[in-house]
């Protein structure tokens, strides 16, 4: 049939509502497919950095990118991450930043500084998207870095005198103080708190203990104030304390559990500056807080493995070589537990790991760092402990890569390189947080949350205008403070809402969340696995929270 337009009007009827009818639902599906190409679009939108990328940048980052911290350039504003946001892309894609050594595969210890896959994958399609502000009112506020007092009433507090940093030239230098503690009788410590006097030049602190001689007349022979110490303090004897980086704060023994500190012991801080800061001052404060208990359980912190015992051969490597050593700590026959590790090498050194072997031949995992750097050692809680079986036997390992190829050479060209406390020798050393072994120390939790919490507990918020939670005028009231076994909380609200309450540590991780039915007086009970130490209560909801409050655990 010929259907041109000079002849439609001879068409039947059904013919033309029929070719309407075609017409009309291809006019509706071409607009349904809009429709769901616009909702796809939608469901798409690039993340922006007031809703999800200041929070990572503020939690992940802005501990050591501050106006004071040791980082090169602040990242404390959408402007600061918007000029480095390529450079950042770069670290964060790498894992090269945020600096966290071991492994990602080490999901047993506390603290991890680490972006997740997804967190990595979120800021590289920031990036990738034009690195968009977003509404600024989602914006978390931006950290305070400033230190902050947490040991309020300390046992002993000693201020290090001040000291000027000289010109070494491109070299980074650690150099140890001698505290005069002045106990005439044994202690056990519990809490310890290092406050930098300068955090722009202060890269990190460890505090050691010791009852040698030794450190005392290292420093005697030294015309400056306190000595150079690169490789230990350089004595054998001592033991390690505490430590801290960027972004730590106090830190407390477990419970039932203190450092036994024996009288006329002496405590020596290790201070890193690294290079660039010559001329500048320092003055760093240790806070140290005693316990009044004398039936803690002892914590140890001791080299299990070490270069001088159980080594498959001596620790010597030969220029334009890479060498891997093995070391072990033959079985005891006692179990014994566990509570964090200490890896120590220098700068040649390429790569570490410890381990243990059972008596069954099970292998459990202590620590995994595949690219080691020397200027990010640090000490490693567990989240729990690790009872170690009797009759299971200690492992370490460790690469040393000799060659041009590895950058962090102190030398021009390789020598070769041998055990010793200089900068350019070599160590192997594993120091272990080591107690008795008591029943139930399996059931102990130290800490529940192995990733970082976010700075203000801010979240990093769905690609979604969803609502807002914002801080109200709720007020809650917690006594008793300090508090030793139990909170008591009273609030009062005008909205229903289903409501919880948060225990907050300094580090803004939420440590513990117990469910509210009313607004009433709560007895909250303290869970037995926080140490004792500054916390924030607040009460939440789905669309409201309160402002923290702080107390004191004191047990």
């Amino acid at each position: 049939m010929n259907t041109s337009l000079s002849n439609v009007e001879s068409l039947p009827i059904s013919y033309l509502a029929r070719k309407e009818l075609i017409l009309s639902v291809k006019s509706i599906s071409w607009t349904f497919c809009l429709l769901c190409l616009s909702a796809i679009v939608k469901g798409q939108e690039p993340p922006t950095w007031s809703s999800q990328i200041a929070c990572l940048v503020y939690s992940h980052c802005s501990p050591c990118h501050n106006d004071e911290g040791i980082a090169p350039f602040a990242l404390l504003s959408y402007e600061d991450a918007f000029a480095h946001r390529f450079a950042m892309e770069a670290a964060i894609s790498t894992h090269r930043m945020p600096p966290w050594p071991p492994s990602r595969k080490d999901q047993h210890i506390q603290g991890n500084r680490s972006l997740t896959e997804e967190e990595v994958a979120l800021f590289q399609k920031w990036v990738q998207q034009g690195a968009v502000q977003g509404d600024k009112m989602l914006e978390p506020e931006a950290p305070i870095n400033t230190s902050i007092v947490e040991i309020e009433d300390p046992d002993i507090s000693i201020r290090l005198p001040d000291y000027v940093v000289p010109d070494l030239k491109e070299l980074d230098l650690y150099r140890c103080f001698v505290l005069m503690t002045n106990q005439n009788e044994d202690t056990y410590i519990e809490g310890v708190e290092i406050l930098p006097g300068n955090r722009s030049i202060v890269h990190h602190v460890i505090l050691y203990q010791d009852t040698s001689a030794i450190p005392i007349q290292l420093d005697a022979t030294d015309p400056e104030v306190g000595y150079t110490c690169f490789g230990g303090v350089g004595s054998n004897s001592a033991a390690m304390v505490a430590g801290w980086v960027p972004g730590s704060g106090a830190t407390f023994t477990p419970d039932g559990m203190g450092i036994f500190l024996p009288k006329g012991a002496r405590l020596i801080a290790q201070l890193h500056y690294p290079e660039g800061t010559a001329g500048q001052i320092d003055s760093t404060r240790i806070n140290v807080k005693f316990s009044n208990r004398t039936d803690l359980r002892n914590i140890e912190s001791l080299p299990v493995l070490n270069h001088f015992f159980g080594m498959d051969r001596p620790l010597f490597i030969p220029a334009n070589t890479r060498q891997t050593f093995h070391q072990t700590f033959p079985p005891i026959p006692f179990p014994v537990t566990l509570t964090g590790i200490a890896p120590h090498a220098h700068l040649i050194c390429e790569s570490m790991k410890a381990y243990l072997t059972t008596a069954q031949g099970d292998t459990i995992p202590l620590i995994d760092i595949p690219h080691w750097d020397f200027e990010w050692q640090g000490f490693y809680s567990f989240i729990k402990p690790i009872v170690v079986p009797a009759f299971s036997t200690f492992h370490g390992v460790a690469t040393y890569n000799n060659t041009s190829s590895n950058h962090h050479l102190p030398t021009e060209v390789p020598v070769d390189v041998s055990l010793g406390e200089a900068t350019t020798d070599e160590m192997m050393l594993f120091f272990m947080s080591v107690s008795l072994y008591q029943p139930g120390d399996e059931e102990m939790i130290f800490d529940t949350t192995p990733h970082q919490m976010h700075h203000l507990n801010c979240s990093v918020r769905p690609m979604t205008t969803s609502s807002l939670i914002h801080q109200s005028n709720l007020e809650i009231i917690l006594s008793p403070n300090p508090a030793k076994d139990r909170l008591y909380l009273k609030f009062q609200h005008q909205k229903a809402s289903v409501f919880r309450f948060e225990i907050i540590d300094v580090l803004g991780q939420i440590v513990h969340v117990v469910p509210l039915a009313s607004d009433q007086v709560h007895q909250i009970p303290l869970p037995l696995n926080l140490p004792n130490g500054t916390y924030y209560g607040r009460i939440a909801s789905m669309d409201q929270q309160s402002t923290p409050n702080k107390f004191l655990i004191l047990r």
